[in-house]
Parts: C-alpha cells; structure tokens; sequence
C-alpha cells in the first residue's frame, strides 16, 4: 500500500472525517454520514461479516485495502479493522488515490 494513501487518511483522522471502529462504522453507515467504507486485509471474519451485513443495507462504497490493521492503525493513529470516511469529497479523492496508486483493493459486494 502506498504511503502517501495512508498519510491522507491520517490527514482526514485529524480534520474529523473518518470513524474508526466497527460499532462507530456502523453507527455512521446507518445515519447516512458514511461515503467509504475501507477494510484492513486481514479484518477478522467475524467483524468483516458485521460490516457488509450494515453496508448491504445502507448501499455505501466499501473497499478491502491492500494493507494490515497495523498498517492502517498507524496511518489514523488509533486501533483500526475497519474506518469511515463521512465527507463525500474526501471520500472521492480517496477512491481517486487508490485508483492512482494503483493500489490492489477491490470492491466487496
């Protein structure tokens, strides 16, 4: 996973536009507020299975990323599976990032 990717979404943790959490993902999917969802690689299946099951009926863009809990805990400097983004612009340019880095993520539906 690139760094610059990782540096963004610490920028976003900071500027208040990322829930980090299972509980607090979900909670934002539900009230609308999230427009991405994105998923550590190695998620446990349990809380994997928790996420899609809020995110399939709510309908927001969800992404496993090519990079550990631990990669991604440091990048928004707090434990994290799994993370929100609830700002639609800031949203879009974090699929645009992936896009550009070229990184391995895929759509989970």
């Amino acid at each position: 996973m690139n760094n610059n990717t990782l540096g963004f979404l610490g920028l976003l943790r900071r500027a208040g536009k990322i829930t980090v959490g299972c509980d607090p993902v979900c909670d934002s999917v539900a009230n609308g507020k999230s427009g991405l969802v994105l998923m550590a690689e190695d998620i446990s299946s349990n809380t994997k299975k928790t996420v899609l099951k809020k995110v399939k009926a709510y309908s927001p863009h969800i992404y496993i990323m090519s990079c550990s809990k631990d990669e991604l805990s440091h990048a928004v400097g707090k434990q994290a599976a799994v993370i929100s983004v609830d700002d639609e612009k800031a949203a879009a340019s974090v699929v645009q990032k992936l896009a550009d880095d070229k990184e391995e993520c895929h759509y989970d539906d």
